[in-house]
């Protein structure tokens, strides 16, 4: 509940909705029910309701079973961004934009670590510092590998993989008739490549579908072209939102997911570690954080914090 009690204290735009996850089948049940195990373990409100009490709530939903969540919210991502980074600037920190690291290595019980500044009169600066925390999302297996060589089992361990995923949008006549008040979930695949085809919202009420998937060797490349197609979508949303119709969506923007976990592997869940263990210590790395990686920032910032203090 961190998140909510920062949102409401910075006067972050947010709004607790709350996420069902749903299933079909008894292959699927069999995963919800291990899932409220889970959450029970973690101390997570979740309870699961029948295809009658699902019903109910969201007439237009269809579920056997529904795993619910009644905490899970949603947030103006660019709002809760401009307050984190307010949050840093009257702290003394600096937001240095359009710089890049270009090198790093461990001197004399620190890192120097060398980054462009955008002046063509100076065009690279030198910091000293006894602690670095890798969470550079797309590129940190890149700032990971400028401390070690060839070599390293980093290499391979930190070695990122990029899923591109488009998400669609519910155009103005279909937004007015299919009216859903929450978030919907459906069962993942075994790999758990992505969280599948799921439904969110925004805070204005407005309907988004994804994302898919896409393995791409580029972690630049926003383009929308590729991608499944939209029948393929469509079939995705329709095994619990049977009243969406291809005419009805169209493509919103893309994103491009880092993952450890390779094209057609097993699940690899993402890394926190201080690399003391690896000969460098103060270093932090953050590999392969993906969603929930925003909304879990504190959290994951407060880990950080314990691991190094």
């Amino acid at each position: 509940h961190r998140l909510y009690e920062y949102c409401q204290r910075q006067g972050v735009s947010h709004q607790r909705v709350g996420k069902w996850v749903v299933a079909q089948g008894n292959e699927q049940l069999e995963y919800l029910y291990a899932l409220r195990r889970h959450c029970a373990e973690l101390g997570v409100p979740a309870e699961i309701i029948g295809s009658a009490a699902a019903l109910k709530e969201e007439p237009l939903v269809r579920a056997d079973a529904v795993l619910v969540s009644p905490t899970t919210g949603i947030v103006d991502s660019h709002e809760l961004m401009s307050a984190l980074l307010r949050d840093l600037t009257e702290s003394g920190g600096t937001f240095a934009p359009n710089t890049s690291v270009v090198a790093m290595q461990r001197d004399r019980g620190s890192y120097k670590v060398l980054v462009t500044t955008g002046d063509p009169e100076t065009p690279f600066m030198a910091i000293r510092a006894p602690v670095v925390v890798n969470a550079a999302g797309l590129w940190a297996d890149r700032i990971a590998n400028m401390l070690v060589p060839d070599s390293h089992p980093w290499r391979e361990q930190y070695h990122l993989h990029f899923a591109k995923g488009r998400y669609y949008v519910l155009d103005a006549g279909a937004s007015a008739r299919l009216r859903v008040r929450r978030l919907v979930y459906p069962v993942p695949d075994k790999n758990i490549v992505s969280l599948g085809t799921h439904l969110t919202l925004d805070l204005a009420g407005f309907i988004r579908f994804g994302p898919d998937v896409e393995w791409t060797a580029s972690n630049t490349n926003y383009e929308p072209e590729g991608g499944a197609p939209i029948e393929e979508v469509v079939r995705a949303i329709n095994t619990y939102l049977p009243a969406v119709r291809s005419e009805d969506l169209g493509l919103g923007y893309t994103g491009i997911r880092p993952k450890l976990q390779q094209p057609g592997g097993a699940f690899c869940d993402f890394v926190i570690r201080e690399e003391s263990g690896a000969g460098m210590p103060g270093f932090v790395n953050l590999v392969g954080l993906e969603s929930p990686g925003l909304t879990s920032s504190m959290a994951i910032a407060s880990m950080v914090d314990r691991i190094l203090h």
